[in-house]
């Protein structure tokens, strides 16, 4: 299992972010969570097989149609953290 942290900026919030990659992680399989920080950015963990968390990377990279992505940090984790729920949530 693999696990990252990601913190997405640009155009990220009031556009669907949050409900679409839920959808997108339900489609992966992959766990943890999705939320909208203070600053406007986008915070998520995800946790999976190395595949799927990849993918979810990829996914935050352009996300939903009217999203405008201006960047994407990404911090692995070295195990998956205590609170993931066994599905994925949005926070």
């Amino acid at each position: 299992m693999e696990a990252v942290h990601v913190l997405v900026s640009g155009t990220v919030q009031g556009v669907g972010f949050r409900a679409t990659c839920r959808r997108a992680a339900a489609s992966a399989g992959v766990t943890g969570w999705v939320r909208n920080l203070d600053d406007g950015r986008v915070e998520a963990v995800f946790a999976g097989s190395p595949a799927a968390v990849e993918s979810m990377v990829g996914w935050c990279r352009s996300g939903p149609g009217a999203a405008t992505v201006e960047a994407v940090r990404v911090d692995r984790l070295e195990a998956p953290p205590s609170d993931l729920a066994e599905r994925f949530e949005v926070r």
